[in-house]
């Protein structure tokens, strides 16, 4: 090995904990896995890290999150937007921080007609139907709401 090699080893090497130093470099590169995408209405499962005594989610208008058995976290889509999820123990301390981004639905199936400024959105899979869309206009979204809990409220009945 020539001297210049060694020479630029070492030199590569300091340069590499100059770095380290002055925090221009980190061995933890950001994950992909720190931001969790979810549809609006859908949900995301994400596994929790042990000792987890509190859940906080930044704004619950945009999503939900409920803790089942096993360490496992159910992540709800409630509004567009993105917003925090982090995960404490008893201490106080976060375990785990994530990113929660809630989009629209993005499918091939849904169709938005617009009549003037007010707006109506349909799931054409394979018929079209109404749907309950965030920015719908109100008469609309409240007459499609009001259908739905209908309908909810005889399947429990019936299966009652």
């Amino acid at each position: 090995m020539s001297a210049l090699s060694r020479i630029c080893r070492r030199s590569c090497g300091l340069w590499v904990l100059a770095c380290l130093a002055a925090g221009l470099w980190t061995l933890a590169p950001v994950r992909a896995d720190e931001v969790v995408n979810i549809n609006v209405d859908q949900a995301q499962l994400v596994t929790l890290p042990d000792r987890v005594a509190t859940i906080i989610i930044g704004n619950p208008l945009i999503a939900d999150a409920t803790v089942q058995n096993g360490g496992i976290l159910v992540i709800t889509g409630k509004g567009y937007g993105t917003t925090n999820l982090m995960a404490l123990d008893r201490n106080g301390r976060v375990l785990m921080s994530r990113t929660v981004e809630v989009r629209g639905a993005g499918t091939s199936d849904i169709v938005t007609v617009f009549k003037g400024i007010e707006r109506e959105t349909y799931s054409c899979a394979p018929n079209c139907e109404r749907r309950i869309t965030l920015g719908d206009s109100p008469a609309f979204f409240n007459a499609t709401l009001s259908q739905s809990g209908a309908r909810n409220g005889q399947a429990q009945s019936a299966a009652k």
